[in-house]
Order: C-alpha cells, then sequence, then structure tokens
C-alpha cells in the first residue's frame, strides 16, 4: 500500500508498490475517458468500472468501439459502462458528443483526455487543424470547456489531460502551430504534447479551486501508436522495442489512473512512472520541463484555443 509523509499526505516516494487494487472506491462516480476503445484508454475503462464507476467511453470508430465495451463487460460482469460517439478531429462531433453526455449525465466527476494520434504524416483535421496538434490539444480544449457544466457540477471534479514526456522535444511554434510552413512528425507530435500540459496548467490556475487538472504520462507502453509510423524499419524498431523495453499498456495506464482517483492528488501536478529514465514502473510524481510550466504561453495558447475552437470556459 501507499506510505504516509511527515505531513500526513501519501507519499510518492513510497508508491512502488502501488496497483490499481489501490484505486478507492469509485461507486456513484461518473468518469468520460477518451480514445476508449484501445490501449491506455481501455485499461482505464476496465479499472474504473471495476472499481464501481459508471464509465463513459468515448471512441471513434464504432466496430472497435463495439469490442471495447464487450471486453469491459466481460472483465468486469454487472459494471457500468457506456460508449460515446466522439472524433476529436471534428468540432462539429465533439458538440454532438458533449450535448450527448450532457443529457446522459448531469455530473461529471471525471474527465480523462487520453485519445491521441503520434508522429504521423502531415494531415488535417475537417476544421482545417493540423492533425496531430488538432485532435491531441484542440479536440480535447473544447470538449473539457463544452463540459465545463457537467463537470463543475460534481462535487469534486477533476480532468487528467494524458501528455508524454515528448512533451521535452517540443516548442510551441505559434508562428506556423499548423505545420504549414515545415513539418515534422516528431516536432508536431512534440509541440501538441508540450500543448496538453499547457492546457492542463492553465486550466487548473483558472478553475481557482472549482475543479483541479493534473496531467499523466504512461512512459514506454506498448499500445498501438507505435505500430503505424508508415516505414518498415522503423515499425519493426517499435515492434522490438515493445517486446523488449516497454511495460505493458495495463500498466502504461496506471499513472492516469493514479491522477483520476487518489486523494492525494493536488491541481497542476505530473504523474508518470518511476522506474529508470520514466519508462516502466509505479506511478510517481513527475516534472515536467520549464517550457510546460510557463504560464505567459499557457496564456497566449488558451487565448489562441479559444479563437480556433470557437470554445470559451464559462465559469
Amino acid at each position: 500500500m501507499v506510505g504516509e509523509s511527515r505531513d500526513g499526505r501519501t507519499s510518492v516516494r513510497d508508491m512502488a508498490p502501488w496497483t490499481v487494487d489501490d484505486i478507492p472506491d469509485q461507486t456513484g462516480r461518473t468518469a468520460l475517458v477518451t480514445g476508449a476503445n484501445s490501449g491506455l484508454g481501455l485499461h482505464t475503462s476496465i479499472a474504473l468500472a471495476r472499481r464501481g464507476a459508471r464509465v463513459l467511453m468515448a471512441c471513434r470508430n464504432p466496430d472497435r468501439a463495439g469490442e471495447a465495451l464487450a471486453r469491459v463487460s466481460s472483465e468486469v460482469p454487472g459494471g457500468k459502462a457506456e460508449l460515446v460517439s466522439l472524433d476529436l478531429a471534428s468540432l462539429a462531433s465533439i458538440r454532438t458528443a458533449a450535448a450527448d453526455v450532457a443529457g446522459r449525465a448531469p455530473t461529471l466527476d471525471v474527465l480523462i483526455d487520453n485519445a491521441g494520434v503520434m508522429a504521423i504524416p502531415r494531415a488535417q483535421t475537417v476544421d482545417g487543424f493540423e492533425m496531430q496538434l488538432g485532435t491531441n490539444h484542440l479536440g480535447h480544449f473544447a470538449l473539457t470547456g463544452l463540459l465545463l457544466p457537467q463537470l463543475l457540477a460534481a462535487p469534486d471534479p477533476r480532468v487528467v489531460v494524458v501528455s508524454s514526456d515528448a512533451h521535452k522535444i517540443g516548442r510551441m511554434r505559434f508562428d506556423d502551430l499548423m505545420g504549414e510552413k515545415s513539418y515534422g512528425r516528431w516536432s508536431a507530435y512534440g509541440q501538441s504534447k508540450l500543448a496538453n500540459l499547457l492546457f492542463m496548467r492553465e486550466l487548473d490556475r483558472r478553475a481557482a479551486g472549482r475543479l483541479i487538472a493534473v496531467g499523466a504520462h504512461p512512459g514506454y507502453a506498448a499500445t498501438n501508436l507505435q505500430s503505424n509510423y508508415g516505414n518498415p524499419v522503423v515499425d519493426l524498431f517499435m515492434k522490438i522495442g515493445n517486446r523488449v523495453i516497454a511495460q505493458s499498456d495495463e500498466a502504461g495506464a496506471w499513472p492516469q489512473l493514479y491522477a483520476a482517483t487518489m486523494p492525494d492528488v493536488k491541481g497542476g501536478e505530473y504523474f508518470g512512472p518511476s522506474g529508470m529514465f520514466g519508462l516502466r514502473g509505479a506511478p510517481h510524481r513527475d516534472s515536467p520541463t520549464r517550457a510546460a510550466q510557463n504560464d505567459e504561453t499557457a496564456r497566449r495558447l488558451w487565448e489562441i484555443s479559444e479563437q480556433l475552437t470557437g470554445v470559451t470556459y464559462a465559469y
């Protein structure tokens, strides 16, 4: 079990034994998980359902969504899980999904902004955004803002924004956010993951205690994100890495589950694996880069995100 520090708070230094069995009872709480059809999102959904939460599984592909729901039902008989149709690359779909959730769940206790795409060739969302920034950041920015009334109606709401240690290579290119002048798939991915943490930081600041926003990353977890690079040599390298170095996607979900459920979590914190180089292991409090803690950059990104998505946060 997790130990306690001198001030009585749960100590992350003693978190090595932490597992999903330590998640507090979630009965009566409603959680929405984006990208719940596979990988981290699926295992997060299973773990929350197992602890009694009502889980809204937001997915883009209906066939894969059905398979994911069947798996949750199989692993958690009697669990409360439902599907929500959501394409984060479409503002229209995001608005429809938010309205659907509002009709089903007047209160939303936990929102886990988990879905994402990684290091893909340049593409655009239906709204003309570069796909990685549009999906990973702008889509979640819009969804979170539209679900804000349901979050604020909950007694202790929490938003978990899933980032990556790839944020360390990220830079907010405000002069070329959409990669129209130059584009690198990894630099664009790093920018989107940096944007995730800047969004989380500014969301927590603006909420002023009415909700808490926290970040998480999975370390190196074996998910389907690594299998679609498009280069046979790189794909082979990724497959070998998934088998030899990576932890399972189930273990990769632990930091976001800790961030979503544990009572000692504070707004603005960032959780990731505690093992060597942050690649694997039990969750602990991690440290994002200075760039991810720049309040001026966070405010600027927020204002641009409002303009691009047309979504404002009405506190």
